[in-house]
């Protein structure tokens, strides 16, 4: 049985650390569940026509989304191959709760976290879901306090993966 648990993102590096946290978590748990994780961020997709109809969500997620981040996903997928079965991106382009909710029953999630901790910036389009989670009756999410070390010397690199918090 797979279970799908949706992670609150800002598509930064640390942002990972939620779900770090998450499956270190699954882990010690010992169950024999797998997980499909679904990294969502809101965006704010304008109301041009031309944007409307020009824009697909790859031509999105390429925009706001680094490679970094991407070649982090695939370390932390391999890190823990048994109890991860895919990870996918995704963004939410709705303002309304009820369409939140919608999403949410469209996706199959299971479970929710996010941290409170990230500050998320409007640039790109971006947009914080974490108030359509809290206020969601779908399902329970869960905050994740998340601590940074006050000095990472990679900050914003592919080293911070691996550091531990």
């Amino acid at each position: 049985m797979s279970k799908t648990i949706l992670i609150a993102t800002d598509f930064s590096l640390e942002s990972l650390n939620i779900m770090k946290k998450v499956l270190r978590e699954k882990n010690s748990s010992h169950s024999n569940e797998q997980y499909k994780i679904l990294l969502v961020s809101g965006y704010d997709a304008g109301d041009s026509i031309r944007d409307l109809l020009f824009n697909t969500k790859g031509k999105i997620l390429s925009k706001i989304k680094s490679a970094e981040f991407s070649d982090a996903l695939s370390i932390i997928k391999n890190k823990y191959p048994d109890l991860v079965s895919k990870i996918t991106c995704d963004i939410f382009t709705g303002s309304f709760q009820r369409t939140f909710d919608q999403f949410l029953k469209t996706t199959g999630v299971d479970e929710a976290y996010y941290s409170g901790s990230l500050k998320e910036n409007n640039h790109n389009g971006k947009f914080d879901i974490v108030p359509y989670l809290k206020r969601t009756k779908i399902l329970d999410a869960k905050e994740v306090k998340i601590i940074s070390p006050d000095f990472m010397p990679e900050k914003g690199k592919i080293a911070e993966v691996f550091a531990e918090v």
